[in-house]
């Protein structure tokens, strides 16, 4: 190419790479004869060169849950759009496996880590083991040095209750997921203070158990049952919340004539195909994925940030609540 160009080697290498000491002129006979011989720059040469590899690597625990797919899709689209490549590994929870992926990764010699949780909940601190910038997403890390991303759990509760509070709903329950889901406590607290605010108090108390649409209908019948003042129901995660509405059905409460009903997560698959259609918090999971790569960004070029980083949740108003008759 050089030899098509007129140039040497060295010239070449300064106008594919943008130096700023190649003449204009110059810069296009090399870039023409680039063109011309199909060139692809060699990505191991120039990594050496400039001490990166244009490659992350992408650690996660449970690659089949429910919130890693969203995240990967906004890490890898965000990614992409640099010319960078992901290099993904599921350690499964396994702390051995996790070792592994973090040696064989370094060996890759990436750039940099994301790593990714499942439960935006608490997790221990792997950075002392790597060597380059790390960013934790959806899931926080136990050292307040490094920087975590997750889901803002409490403020996409306080939009549901907001929501249904405007809609003179008055006698509002909640069911949810496990008690050991910081999440869950999260958003039972936001609930609660949205409730006392508005001079109200939640009926009952918050039903715990699994995240299924099994638990919903079980949760659904004994809330509706106990409490036939209910007007609304906040969930938390439409899977929950699907359940819930089939049980409302089952007693011949209507869904949102009767009680109101909203959501979290904005699963489509149990959204979209909720009957009526669910109002959901939506927790911006692909944003949240490309939020952790333009830190890592800011890490490798020299800006650390540290912390915790909580991403705004938005409501999706769907068919399922409606102002009080």
């Amino acid at each position: 190419m050089a030899r098509l160009a007129g140039v040497s080697v060295a010239t070449a290498s300064k106008a594919l790479n943008g130096r700023d000491e190649v003449a204009q002129a110059t810069r296009g006979r090399v870039l023409a004869a680039a063109e011309k011989l199909s060139f692809q720059p060699n990505a191991l040469a120039r990594g050496l060169i400039s001490g990166r590899t244009s490659t992350i690597g992408l650690l996660t625990d449970e690659l089949g849950g429910r919130f890693a797919i969203p995240i990967l899709l906004g890490v890898e689209n965000a990614l992409g759009n640099e010319q960078m490549s992901v290099l993904l590994c599921d350690a499964r929870d396994d702390p051995i496996r996790r070792r592994h992926y973090i040696r064989t990764l370094l060996a890759r010699q990436v750039d940099g880590f994301i790593v990714l949780g499942d439960s935006n909940d608490m997790r221990s601190s792997l950075t002392a083991d790597i060597p380059v910038p790390v960013v934790y997403v959806y899931g926080e890390s136990d050292d307040p040095s490094d920087l975590s991303l997750l889901a803002d759990d409490a403020g996409g509760a306080r939009l549901a209750a907001e929501h249904l509070v405007s809609l003179n709903r008055k006698h509002i329950g909640h069911i949810t997921g496990p008690s050991s889901y910081r999440a869950a406590r999260d958003r039972v607290t936001a609930l609660r203070a949205v409730l006392s605010e508005a001079g109200l108090s939640l009926v009952g108390e918050p039903l715990y158990g699994e995240w299924t649409q099994a638990w919903g209908r079980q949760a659904g019948r004994l809330l509706a049952t106990a409490h036939p003042e209910l007007d609304a129901i906040f969930c938390g995660s439409d899977q929950v919340a699907t359940g819930v509405a089939q049980a409302l059905a089952d007693l011949g409460r209507r869904v949102p004539d009767d009680v109101a009903l909203v959501g979290f997560d904005n699963w489509e698959l149990f959204a979209a195909d909720c009957r009526p259609p669910l109002t959901t918090v939506d927790v911006n999971l692909e944003q949240l994925g490309a939020t952790a790569v333009s830190y890592l960004f800011a890490a490798l070029d020299g800006e650390h940030h540290s912390g915790v980083i909580r991403q705004p949740c938005h409501l999706v108003v769907r068919e399922s609540t409606s102002p009080k008759p």
